[in-house]
């Protein structure tokens, strides 16, 4: 299994740090203050809804299904998590559809195109985004970093059993207390 952000909605604040964290940390210059509506593309989302909030993350899913589909087979899994190969990815959304868990984007960015004469043309590329654990920072994911209320951590396998251990012996503990 994967490594993958949980986040603990009892925690959560709605605060969308992690989202902040998450979109400076893939600039490419790092730089906080020339973040705008057009460039801020974080890969993890906040959902709120009534008095909960929580993040919303890609699950670096074992079999995973935007891998699958990609028909340039753009998505792959290398070094214990899944990613996108922004180089081969035409932007068509089909990983958007596949992905159970709501965590593809699909966003635009301005790039310049040779046309091959003497004047290179804006056009708006479309690429695939999704969580990458911020594997090229030395620190780990950016958004487990900067949480205010430590809601977020990445777990593993070992992680995960543990957690739905201790899950189960509350659960058989509460229906134990019912019976007394």
């Amino acid at each position: 299994m994967n490594r993958f952000i949980l986040a603990d909605a009892n925690k959560c604040i709605g605060c969308r740090t992690c989202e902040v964290a998450c979109a400076v940390a893939h600039r490419a210059d790092g730089d906080v203050t020339a973040l705008n509506d057009a460039n801020f593309t974080p890969r993890i989302h906040v959902v709120k809804g009534g008095d909960i909030s929580t993040a919303a993350t890609c699950r670096q899913c074992e079999d995973a299904p935007c891998a699958n589909v990609c028909p340039n087979h753009a998505i792959r899994r290398e070094h214990g998590f899944v990613h996108v190969l922004q180089e081969r990815c035409i932007g068509c959304k089909t990983c958007v559809v596949a992905c159970p868990y709501g965590a593809m984007d699909v966003v635009t960015y301005q790039t310049t195109r040779n046309t091959g004469a003497a004047v290179n043309v804006l056009v708006n590329k479309a690429q695939a985004n999704k969580c990458d654990l911020c594997h090229t920072r030395d620190q780990g994911p950016a958004c487990i970093e900067v949480c205010p209320t430590n809601a977020l951590r990445c777990v593993d396998r070992a992680e995960l059993e543990k957690l739905s251990a201790e899950k189960r012996r509350r659960t058989a503990l509460e229906a134990g207390a019912l019976y007394i």
